[in-house]
This record gives structure tokens, sequence and C-alpha cells, in this order.
């Protein structure tokens, strides 16, 4: 049985949607990270770390979106979520990887500058040179999709879900992403896939309007 625990807003909509293009029975966990229910006893137990996603095999704990994308695309081949060609396989991991390594903790200097910095000026800077380096990352990602339906070419993959996360994350914070031509319309052919309109319907209605970027939480995001 697979578990998936997760939060609207938060990046467990890239396994989420994942999930859903699978089409394998599973079941959804709500965690509101709005109300710190990351951080409950009863959560900690199951992902000591305090974070979502969190994906429960048959109750073997995985965490981290690499790990859980390339479990889930292994264990349901037949969804073709990596290339078949290894060189292309390694590719894709390595383009997962880098979203994992670079992209995602850049943004998190954006909007909890105090992890990195204790002094209130210089958490000023780390948020503005954050946002700076993450607006780079979205236009590479924007060249890398130039002439291309899908991050790996042709083939949709684990990689797209999370590139389109991150598009989201820069609308969210007012850059201009509409700027970037072919990111943008990836992101409109992202819209128009089955298993994101199903997941943002869930997650939309999961917590009746609320999700992890109201309240206190991303207290430094920019909003219009």
């Amino acid at each position: 049985m697979l578990i998936l625990y997760y939060s609207p807003g938060a990046s467990s909509i890239i396994p989420h949607i994942t999930l859903e293009e699978i089409g394998a029975p599973y079941e959804r966990k709500l965690v509101n990270l709005a109300k710190g229910e990351h951080k409950s006893d009863a959560y900690l137990q199951i992902n000591p770390r305090g974070k979502v996603p969190t994906l429960s095999i048959d109750g073997n704990v995985l965490t981290e979106n690499i790990a859980i994308l390339t479990f889930l695309a292994k264990r349901f081949p037949d969804a073709r979520l990596l290339p078949r060609d290894l060189t292309e396989e390694a590719s894709c991991i390595s383009m997962v990887a880098w979203f994992a390594s670079a992209v995602h903790p850049t943004f998190a200097h954006i909007i909890r500058p105090e992890r990195f910095a204790s002094d209130t000026v210089a958490q000023l800077d780390v948020r503005e040179t954050a946002r700076t380096t993450f607006w780079g990352h979205c236009e590479e990602i924007n060249g890398v999709l130039a002439g291309k339906q899908w991050m790996m070419g042709a083939q949709y993959t684990v990689s797209d879900p999370y590139a389109f996360f991150f598009y989201d994350l820069g609308a969210r914070i007012n850059l201009p992403m509409r700027e970037l031509s072919a990111y943008t319309a990836f992101s409109e052919r992202m819209l128009q896939r089955h298993a994101v309109q199903k997941v943002r319907e869930v997650e939309e209605s999961s917590l009746r309007g609320s999700n992890a970027w109201d309240g206190p939480y991303y207290p430094h995001v920019r909003r219009g």
C-alpha cells in the first residue's frame, strides 16, 4: 500500500502528480503545514525530519523527492516516467538532482532567510540574492525547454512536475515568469494534463482555500 503524506502548496505536489500519472491505488494523508502538523509527535514518528513529502511503501518510509520519484518510476515502468535509454535516464535523474540540490534550496533562502543568517539586515540580503539566483535558475529551465515539449524532449518524465512546481513558485513571489516563453508554454501544457488538474482540485479543496503559504509559515513571501 502506498501512502503519500502531503500538504497543499508544498513540494509534495510533485509526487502527488506523479502518482496520479501512474494511476496505481494510493492513499493521501494531509499534513497541514500552516497548523504545524509536520512538527507534531505523530508525524515526527513517521518522518523525523518533519517535512513533506513522505511516501509510505507497505510501512517502509521514503523521503526526499529525488528518491520518491525514482522509486515510483522504477516501481511502475509501464508509466514510462523515466527514459528507457540508460544515458537518457541518467540525464533525467541528473536534472531532478539539480532541482533538489540547487533550485529548491535557493527558494528556501527566499522564504526562510532566518535559517541562513541571524542578523535581520543580512536576512534581507540573503532573500534578495536568492531571488536573483532563483530567477537565473528559471531562465536556465526556460533555455532547456526551448524547442521541446517536455524537459527531456518528447517524453514526459518525473522531471516535468518538478519543473512545473518551480514555475508556480516563481509566480507566487511575483517574478516575471511570463517573460520566459518556453517555460510558460510548458506550464500551460502541464495544466492541461488530467493528473495535474486532479491534484490541483484535491489540494485546493483539502484545506478549503488555505495552504502552506497562509499564516506565519512563510512570512517573507511577497504577494501582489
